[in-house]
Parts: C-alpha cells; structure tokens; sequence
C-alpha cells in the first residue's frame, strides 16, 4: 500500500474517472510521466473491497471468491513480461517512430495537443479493441478478459499475458505528431477508465451515456447474448460506437462470460487455451486459404462461414443462467482465501524489489507464482490432485523462503523477520495439513481395493 501515501486519496480517485486537468497531466519528458496505473494498485483493491461489501449488504451473489480470485491470477500473469521488461519494445517502438518519422512536433504543453492525444488515444484503442474480437489470433489473448461469468470491478483486472504483443501496433501512427510524455499520459489514463465501469451497481449516467462509455454500455460489451455479441467496443468515448455502427444499449438482462464457457479457474487453461484450440484447428482445416482464415478471420470463423461467423451460432441464453462454481468444504475455503492474500503480499514484495534483482531471479519468483496460482485454480476447480499439488507448492514456498533468509534476502544473511518466522509457520502447517489429506485419500483407496 505504499503508493497510497504518495498520491493524494481524491487525486487517485480523479485519475479512475480520466478527471485530470491539462496542466497537471502534461509533461515535458517521459521520465517525468507518473506510472499512473502502478500508483492506481491501492485504489483497485479500496474500490474492489467498497464493491464486495455493497454486494454482501444487498446479498448480491455477482461475485464469488474464485471467479475474483481467478481474475486477479490473470491480472498478475498479465505484469509479468512487464516485470521482466519483455514488452519495453511497445513503447520503445513508439518513440523510435517519433524521433525517426515525425511528421510534425506538436507542442508538448499545449492543451490542443492534450486534446488532440485523448481523441486519437481513444480512437485507436477502439480499432485495437475491435479486431480483437473480429481477428482470431488477437481474439486468443483478448478471451482472458471475457472469460468471467461475472461483471464487476475484479473482471477489470482479468487480462491476458499475451494482448500487449498485439496493442501496441495501433497507437503507432500517433508517433507521427504526438510527443511520446503526452502519448504515455493518455494510453495510462485511457485504461484507468476502463477500471470502473465493470460493475453493476450504476445503472445509468444519463445524458452522459450518449457521450461516454459507462457501466451499461460495457455490461453488454461483456454478454453473451446474441443481442450483445461485438457491440460496444470503446474505451472512453461512445462515439466511436455510434458512428461505426457497433453500438447496442443494455435491454434483457445480460448474461456474461464467453459463448462457450471453458468452465475451469486453470489462470493456464484460462491464458492459452484458446490459443491452443486454435493451433489445432489450423493442423485440422485442409487448404492455405482455410488455414489463413482460422487465423486471420473471426473466431467464430468456419468453412462457408461469413468472415466473423455466423450470429446464429451463438447459443441462446436467458437470465438468470447458471455458472461455473465448486462447491468446497469450509475449512479449503478458508485455507485458499488465506494462501492467496499471503500469495499477493508475496507477489506485491516481488514487484516492489524487482529493480534491484538479477533476470534470474526475477524469472525465479514468476515461475513461483505462477505455480501457486495454478495450485490455487486446481483448488477451486476441486481436481482430484490439487492435495499433491498444493504440498509440493508449501514444501517449495517454505524451502526458497529459508534460502532467502539464508542468503540476507530480508536484511543480514541468517536474518529471519517476525513477519517471515510466521509464514515459515503457516506453511509448516500447511504441509502437515496436505500430508494428512493425501494419507487419509491413500488409505481410503487401499480399503475400497
């Protein structure tokens, strides 16, 4: 929670809503450029815990602990090449098309040239965001995000590890006029928008739903009703919706979550399985035309089939309609929601010091994490070998944390903070906890033999 002491309680909330003024957003150099979704982080998880709470006071099931659990998992593997610095290029790539093809330097400090940026910011997002669903290969990332069953504030988190290697292309032709400071201000600002209308609990902005996109209009982006399928694609404005013929507004009550549900909290299954499913269908179609196509056209893209499939595929479905969920015995409940706030502290720490670490060893925590968050999906999916996996994960965790100790990861070598001689506890009895879950399902099956 760290940033939230550096940036002001309604500054931070001001940024959620894109409410910023042109001289405080404006910026000369790049270096000068707040991280502004990094110092976003507290501010996510106050409004997450608001949301939570509205919805335990009305007794609102639009959420449950592993879908918002599983959408946090996506939204740590979506940092992580960012941890790693593997998507440096985007931007890179935009400041070498400015300093090498810039047509005109617009003014850096003038409010036409901020306004200008928001448009174009926005405007591209929204062809990005729209072949995203109308180009399969870009679909395969982009699923991630429509892959909840639900629509609240954690789904804003659910991203793929893989959409940024197909983003960053569109907002190219802005480095032909627009200073990168500037650039960098509205491409951060523009999906901080997109944070807060993933909820239910505002239901209409009036006048303002014919300008900006807002909580009703992105309800039916998420659906899968046949009446929401590709509509709505905007990331702050509406507009572009409007003139380009995709806009729909909110009518029956929308039933979220993909067409096809791969019912699983897998964060792997979730991240690459429709990548996958794609690859296959490539090996399976016959001809380099239909190969293309598979890659190339709409997901629902088949051999006699328009370009982005045929609307009368999809199923059709009616509120209130049933979800993915596995009913767990309490104490895992219990045991899973502990784990995985201790797994976000760890992953909160990791990111933190990853300045000062080794490739090598930042790769090592990923690896770590993202272990444990497929543990954690093997839990909430209830697979038969979640114990297995979940002692291998606790044995894992307490044997690197005693060699962080050992090498002075925490301060001198040997040197064990309070804070870690509890977690070394809590994994110990852990490991004793899945040892004795794995006897007693070992011994059962000896007996039914």
């Amino acid at each position: 929670m760290s940033n939230l002491a550096k940036v002001p309680f309604l500054t931070g909330v001001r940024r959620l809503f894109y409410l910023v003024s042109v001289n405080e957003s404006s910026f000369k150099d790049v270096e000068e450029v707040p991280l502004y979704i990094n110092e976003a982080t507290p501010f996510f998880f106050v409004c997450m815990f608001l949301e939570m709470a509205v919805m335990w006071y009305k007794k609102d099931k639009q959420i449950r602990f592993n879908d918002g659990a599983t959408s946090l998992f996506a939204g740590q593997y979506s940092r992580f090449p960012i941890i790693l610095g593997l998507t440096s290029f985007s931007f890179t790539g935009y400041v070498w098309v400015y300093d090498n093809y810039n047509i005109y330097e617009l003014p850096w400090d003038s409010a036409w040239t901020w306004w200008l940026c928001f448009l174009a910011v926005d405007f591209a997002f929204y062809w990005f965001h729209r072949l995203a669903h109308e180009v399969n290969f870009m679909w395969a990332a982009h699923q991630v995000h429509h892959s909840s069953e639900y629509c609240n504030l954690t789904t804003a988190l659910r991203q793929s590890v893989l959409q940024i290697y197909t983003s960053w292309v569109f907002y190219l032709p802005l480095a032909l006029f627009i200073p990168p400071s500037i650039f960098m201000v509205h491409n951060e600002l523009n999906i901080l928008f997109q944070f807060w209308i993933h909820t239910q609990f505002i239901k209409s902005l009036g006048p303002l739903e014919y300008i900006l996109n807002t909580p009703s209009h992105h309800r039916v982006h998420h659906g899968r009703n046949p009446y929401c399928i590709d509509k709505n694609y905007a990331g702050t404005l509406i507009i572009w919706d409007r003139l380009f013929g995709t806009f729909q507004a909110e009518d029956e009550e929308v039933v979220y979550g993909l067409t096809h549900p791969i019912n699983t909290f897998d964060p792997n299954v979730i991240q690459f399985g429709c990548l996958k499913y794609m690859i296959e269908r490539f090996s399976e179609v016959k001809g380099w035309k239909n190969k293309l196509r598979v890659v190339f056209c709409g997901p629902g893209w088949a051999p006699g089939k328009p370009r982005t499939g045929d609307i009368n595929d999809i199923p059709v479905v009616k509120a209130p309609w049933p979800q993915y969920h596995m009913n767990l015995p309490s104490w895992v409940s219990v045991y899973a929601a502990v784990h995985f706030t201790l797994e976000l502290f760890y992953y909160q720490e990791v990111t933190a010091r990853s300045a000062g670490l080794s490739q090598l060893s930042i790769l090592l925590f990923l690896l770590h994490i993202g272990f444990c968050l497929t543990c954690f999906g093997k839990i909430f999916d209830n697979d038969p070998s979640a114990p297995q996996y979940e002692l291998l994960r606790c044995f894992l965790t307490l044997c690197g944390d005693v060699a962080l100790c050992h090498y002075g990861f925490y301060g001198a070598p040997g040197y064990r903070p309070t804070f870690v001689i509890f977690l070394q506890a809590v994994f110990m009895f852990s490991l004793c906890v899945w040892s004795s879950v794995i006897y007693n399902t070992v011994t059962k099956t000896k007996k039914v033999d």
